[in-house]
């Protein structure tokens, strides 16, 4: 693709949609994020749209010359199933009728699981929510071979990095108590190898594939540098923001059945608690040799985010 001024949407407005769209309006493209709400980033080459991006013939208007689509929505952890698959057609059929290259983040739930993980490996969910997004690329990638569309996809692990708020694992639910001194309950094993992928390399390997013919037709892994347990990401956390060490406990599986009485998303988590019960690590090493990507060092990431918790005037410089 031509490095000339582009137009490209953004569909979802997390962590992963705001640092994708600021990426390619750094790099001089005109963007558009849509979202329900109209919420998003400030730039000057960002253009923020209030819309249902399950509606199709609202996104096939709104990203009308659209070079690229980068789906980076997320529905609500327990509407997956209704919401996901009328969302993901609407957006495959966008890009049909625009013309433009599809490029989904997505995650790990549909591999079985092998250890390590490779975007080669084939889609087996073991849940409801891995077939869901299996079905989704399944579909995506059938309209790419079929010749209407151009389609690709990047599969991250659990994301850390500013912004991930109270949907990261390391996020809210952990860094200001890290800060504080408090101790810490983490789903399932604690002491077990788990991958968690640079919200920044995220955005980088989205932007890299939606503008490379060779990332076209199937799935890649982002590169990830942290192969850490969860206590371990703790510990290194409170290393780097230079505060002692906190406890780290597993959370009782039964927090998670009675927690999730009232809160919906505790009983959507049960589903997936496998992912934090064995070693649970991904092998970018293909995207690596393919595109150039390397991942951002882990103490790199988590400086950043332990700055975006702390005041202004305190926060940590990193060069």
């Amino acid at each position: 693709m031509s490095s000339t001024n582009q137009t490209h949407i953004v569909i979802g407005a997390g962590a992963t949609g705001i640092a994708t769209a600021n990426l390619l309006a750094e790099e001089g493209h005109d963007v558009k994020v849509i979202t329900r709400s109209g919420s998003g980033p400030t730039h000057p080459s960002i253009e923020l749209l209030a819309g249902n991006a399950g509606d199709p013939a609202f996104l096939a208007t709104a990203s009308r010359e659209a070079t690229a689509i980068y789906n980076c929505a997320n529905p609500p952890y327990d509407k997956w199933s209704t919401e996901w698959p009328p969302l993901a057609q609407s957006i495959l059929h966008a890009a049909q009728e625009n013309g433009a290259v599809l490029v989904t983040l997505s995650n790990l739930y549909g591999y079985r699981h092998t250890n390590p993980m490779r975007a080669t490996d084939p889609l087996d969910p073991p849940s409801a929510k891995g077939k869901v997004r299996a079905d989704m690329w399944h579909e995506a990638r059938s309209a790419h071979e079929a010749g209407r569309v151009r389609v690709t996809e990047a599969r991250a692990s659990d994301f850390i990095g500013p912004g991930t708020g109270d949907n990261g694992h390391m996020g809210d639910r952990v860094v200001p108590r890290v800060l504080a001194g408090k101790s810490v309950s983490l789903l399932g094993q604690v002491d077990v190898a788990h991958s968690w992928t640079a919200i920044d390399d995220v955005a980088r390997t989205l932007v890299t594939l939606g503008r490379d013919q060779r990332a076209w037709g199937r799935a890649w892994h982002v590169p990830t540098d942290a192969h850490l347990t969860q206590r371990e990401v703790v510990d290194l956390m409170a290393d780097v923001a230079g505060v002692d060490r906190v406890k780290v406990r597993a959370l009782p599986s039964l927090a998670l059945t009675v927690g999730g009485l009232a809160v919906p998303m505790l009983r959507e988590l049960k589903e997936v608690l496998y992912q934090f019960e064995q070693p649970f690590v991904i092998d970018a090493a293909e995207t690596t040799a393919s595109f150039g990507l390397t991942a951002t060092p882990v103490e790199t990431t988590l400086a950043r985010t332990i700055d975006s918790y702390r005041p202004a005037s305190s926060a940590m410089s990193v060069n």
